[in-house]
């Protein structure tokens, strides 16, 4: 795990410090809108370059673990979401669509290097990856419209194609970048340094993106800096209990510690890059929305760094990565 991995959630704030003061204290903010979207979409393109299909054979090697996965991921989860954002959100209802955005959307990148620190089947876990990938752009849509509530006033088209953009666009790029890679005389070594390449660019345009995004919005987020408070209580009541029913869940399964891990991560990680990218396409203005899933991170990446220690099998398992 690399430093800027380690120190996502600072860096993370601090972007967004920045932008805040850049915003407030100068013009140069305005530019801002123009930024966003195409550092985002340049971003997911990142991501999903270093997506291997290769994976996906993997699924029906722990097909129990899978469908809890699928289970909880996609159905308890969302759920889970609309409750807690009904209960301490109430009359907060653009942060309540933020937690929302947030909560639905599995982790598709940094999950796998908590399965891999807590040894881990990280076979299953990154076969997940284009599962919880492919579901999030068909569900995404229809667990904003009907759990939003009227707080999510949207069209249906307008959000499918924000969607679409951010995910669809981004994905069908990767996929070209690696068939190009694969046509050059060493394949091997394209695709290697095409994901090398790609695994750097993430940050500095999540960085960038999250810059521009408060730079736009600086006002509106100065006058409203007391959202942290609020979205903490939610945060804090999701990241132990997704932990703690992936756990139950897999000791009712009888699942092996490896995938007990894997299913513990898959369950808490979340997705904010793809969230954040969604919510800056198809609510651009309404900026509480994508503060929420810049506060989202700065909680998150701690609790999983310490859920990786807690769950961690003490010894190597023999097919970790089988």
């Amino acid at each position: 795990m690399s430093w800027a991995e380690r120190l996502q959630g600072v860096l993370v704030a601090l972007a967004a410090l920045a932008g805040i003061a850049v915003g407030l204290a100068t013009d140069v903010g305005d530019f801002g809108e123009y930024l966003v979207l195409p550092c985002l979409v340049a971003m997911l393109t990142a991501v999903f370059v270093q997506m291997d299909p290769s994976y996906v054979g993997q699924v029906r090697d722990a097909k129990p673990v899978v469908v809890a996965s699928l289970v909880l991921n996609f159905v308890v989860t969302p759920l889970l979401a609309w409750a807690l954002g009904s209960w301490l959100l109430a009359d907060q209802p653009d942060l309540r669509i933020g937690l929302l955005l947030l909560l639905v959307t599995p982790c598709t990148d940094w999950y796998l290097v908590f399965t891999s620190m807590a040894r881990g089947h990280t076979g299953v876990a990154a076969a997940l990856l284009p599962v919880n990938l492919v579901l999030q752009l068909a569900l995404l849509p229809i667990y904003v419209l009907l759990l939003g509530g009227k707080s999510a006033a949207i069209e249906l088209t307008t959000l499918v194609e924000s969607v679409l953009l951010v995910l669809v666009v981004p994905l069908a790029a990767a996929v070209v970048l690696r068939a190009l890679a694969r046509r050059i005389p060493d394949p091997a070594r394209g695709t290697q340094r095409l994901t090398d390449a790609a695994a750097f660019a993430v940050m500095p345009l999540l960085l960038l993106a999250v810059a521009g995004m408060f730079a736009w919005q600086a006002q509106e987020v100065a006058d409203n800096a007391g959202v942290f408070w609020k979205l903490l209580a939610p945060l804090a009541i999701f990241f132990v209990l997704a932990p703690l029913l992936a756990s139950m869940t897999a000791g009712l399964l009888r699942a092996p510690g490896p995938e007990r891990v894997a299913l513990v991560m898959t369950t808490t990680a979340r997705n904010s890059p793809i969230a954040l990218a969604i919510a800056v396409a198809a609510f651009p203005d309404r900026p509480l929305i994508a503060v929420a899933l810049v506060v989202g991170p700065l909680v998150e990446l701690p609790v999983l760094a310490v859920l990786a220690q807690i769950v961690r099998l003490r010894s190597p398992a023999k097919h970790e990565t089988a």
